[in-house]
């Protein structure tokens, strides 16, 4: 568990005088800057006050019937510091490494930078694997699964996991204590009041089965 807290002013004649609620705009930015927090720690935590990251989980080659529980399992690009020259089948290769129940849920995972490459992909008969949503607000698609960006996953590079396919309701574990707790002060600091926002949160990884890494290396 982390605790994630802000602690913004505001002076009382400007709550008195402003047009609008001043205090409902400072709880929006507060819950934005939490989310953004809450994001590259669910990607890139460590577990020391804060979640434990799924990328800071154990990793190893071996499949679910070999390998320790909690420890996730990669496929390599076959490349040392980028993909290899056929990319499309790793993908592939990636999505059947999960178990046939786990697909049922399954995203890809990655930043718009590694988006960007893997959209260029094509399959033997020149289609793009990559398709775009049919409708408002639908998720764009790889490989008939939906892609999720997420700024935090690590660029293409020697040895990292730009790439993450799993069902992660099932895969990773999200314990809040609850929403976020904002305690007004008008008194310690005037004449601001100060909004002083707390909120706990942890993550680990549950079922190691349920996530598959990319790994670019050989």
């Amino acid at each position: 568990m982390g605790e994630l807290y802000a602690n913004p002013a505001a002076t009382q004649a400007m709550l008195d005088d402003a047009d609008f609620d001043i205090e409902a705009w400072l709880a929006s930015e507060i819950a934005m800057e939490f989310a953004r927090a809450e994001g590259a720690a669910f990607v890139g935590g460590t577990g020391t006050n804060q979640p434990r990251a799924s990328l800071a989980a154990p990793t190893a080659a071996t499949s679910d019937a070999t390998r320790p529980f909690g420890t996730l399992q990669f496929l390599a690009s076959g490349n040392a510091s980028a993909f290899d020259a056929s990319p499309e089948l790793k993908l592939i290769d990636l999505v059947h490494a999960l178990k046939s129940g786990h697909r049922q849920g399954a995203v890809f995972v990655m930043n718009s930078k590694t988006l960007a490459t893997v959209r260029k992909f094509k399959a033997a008969d020149g289609t793009f694997l990559w398709q775009p949503g049919i409708l408002d607000g639908q998720p764009a698609r790889l490989l008939g699964y939906p892609v999720i960006e997420a700024e935090d996953m690590p660029d293409v590079a020697a040895g990292t996991f730009p790439i993450a396919f799993g069902n992660f309701k099932a895969g990773y574990l999200i314990a809040e204590r609850k929403a976020t707790t904002i305690l007004r002060d008008p008194f310690t600091n005037k004449p601001f009041v100060n909004f002083y926002a707390t909120k706990r949160v942890g993550g680990q990884v549950l079922d190691s089965d349920a996530i598959k890494l990319l790994k670019i290396s050989t």
